[in-house]
């Protein structure tokens, strides 16, 4: 079957197919979450990332989730970590999906400073496995009688999956279909110079060759990649270079287990009895048997109603990455509508800034020591973010509203300060550039949606 006639087939939707594919991710996603969880608890990320710092980033529009205790934190953690076992056995399944669903996407909400892009592909494949019954083949809920066994399932529980990864891939594609990277090898001339702990490759590396091939290769690969995996004669040859290109980020750049997630979820892209084969393998590594209750997989919602919601789910899925449309600039710079675009390791962004609190009656003005309010990762992501500078800015004046500061032996009153910044940032290697002037009141002015003109123009 050809990868586009394998396309028209994910559109009759309510056809079944094998369950397989869907019990081996369940599985494979639930062991990869359950191994990133322990990872993040045992390297002691919680504690850094997010019981040390004194102020948070929430995301606009989700200011109002409360920030948990410590105890609470971990208890989240916890849930995490029940929730992805639970996937992996089948067992209280939509339980189990609902918790690591709702713990994750919880904690990711905490701190924009912690967003990658994989976390939240986690969080939308999290989501989709709760609507998704990938518990009726395969699993203890069907063995214990808590759900009807089906070998079968609707095409479009494993093909919105599928969706799922290539809207990863093809917008990581598009994103690279720009100057920096195919003409400058920008950043990965940057990052790849600096690989000096590699003794033998080091060297190779630092050709400015093995830059441009790997921009050029990489944006390829993720344009083409999807649809080599929907064709059945090219599908192996794609997969190795799938585990090729994930291995070889994973080797060269700090991304945690995204690669692995990826050679793991894209294994859905084989034909049942390539899944059955794991399946019946661990069939016999842990004796399962199937259950003798069987039934229909079928949806809880009336077809109409479950396409009308997938047609919605594709149309937001489609749409996000490309609101950045609506604003001038560049992108990179001004960074609207640059998260949750599937924009990956496009850019090296780097800056440095000064706070200033100024009384505008007396203009009294002190300089703010940035790390006593923020960690050291906090700062970083901040003093080149448009809008976490704005929240900063709005923070520094609540603290210093209504404060007497004595500095160098002079008093200095503040009822309602004027919150000023002078921020240089540079991007892709390029020399420093004014990004916030000194002259604007950033506690003036509202972190929204509105174009952020008070950040300088990009200069190439």
């Amino acid at each position: 079957m050809t990868g586009i006639s394998q396309i028209r087939q994910f559109f009759n939707w309510h056809e079944h197919t094998s369950a397989a594919p869907l019990a081996v991710y369940r599985i494979g996603f639930g062991i990869l979450m359950l191994f990133s969880t322990m990872r993040f608890l045992l390297n002691g990320w919680v504690e850094s990332q997010y019981i040390e710092p004194h102020f948070h980033f929430p995301y606009l529009g989700f200011e109002w989730v409360p920030y948990p205790s410590e105890s609470l934190i971990y208890s989240l953690f916890i849930g995490m970590i029940i929730g992805s076992i639970l996937i992996i056995l089948g067992l209280f399944y939509r339980f189990g999906a609902f918790l690591f669903f709702f713990s994750f996407t919880y904690v990711e909400l905490l701190d924009k400073t912690n967003y990658l892009n994989h976390y939240y592909f986690v969080s939308l494949v999290a989501f989709l496995l709760v609507l998704i019954p990938a518990n009726r083949y395969f699993s203890l809920d069907t063995r214990l009688g808590f759900t009807n066994y089906s070998k079968t399932c609707p095409k479009w529980h494993i093909g919105l999956l599928q969706f799922q990864i290539a809207i990863v891939y093809i917008f990581a594609g598009i994103a690279k279909l720009e100057s920096d990277w195919l003409f400058h090898a920008q950043p990965l001339k940057y990052w790849l110079h600096s690989a000096h702990h590699y003794d033998f490759i080091g060297p190779i590396l630092k050709q400015d060759w093995v830059a441009y091939f790997f921009a050029w290769f990489g944006c390829i690969y993720d344009l083409t990649i999807v649809f080599f995996l929907l064709t059945k004669k090219t599908r192996p040859y794609a997969y190795f270079f799938v585990i090729v290109f994930h291995i070889t980020t994973w080797l060269l750049f700090p991304i945690g287990v995204f690669p692995w997630v990826m050679i793991m979820a894209t294994l859905i892209f084989f034909e049942a009895n390539f899944h059955e084969r794991i399946l019946n393998f661990i069939r016999l590594l842990f004796g399962h048997q199937e259950a003798k209750r069987s039934g229909i997989n079928t949806s809880l919602l009336p077809k109409k109603m479950t396409t009308a919601l997938i047609g919605a789910y594709l149309a937001v899925q489609l749409l996000i990455p490309f609101r950045y449309l609506f604003y001038e600039g560049n992108l990179f710079w001004k960074e609207q509508g640059f998260r949750f675009s599937w924009r990956v390791m496009l850019m090296e962004k780097a800056g440095y800034a000064m706070f200033y609190v100024i009384d505008p009656k007396t203009k009294s003005e002190i300089e703010i020591n940035n790390s006593k309010y923020l960690t050291q990762n906090q700062e970083k992501i901040m003093s080149t973010q448009p809008d976490m500078i704005l929240q900063y800015a709005h923070y520094l004046q609540d603290v210093y509203s209504d404060t007497t500061v004595i500095q160098h032996g002079v008093s200095m009153e503040f009822n309602k300060p004027e919150i000023h910044a002078e921020i240089y940032v540079t991007l892709n290697g390029r020399p420093n550039q004014l990004y916030v002037d000194k002259k604007h009141d950033l506690a003036q002015i509202d972190n929204d949606l509105s174009e952020r003109k008070w950040v300088e123009d990009f200069v190439k």
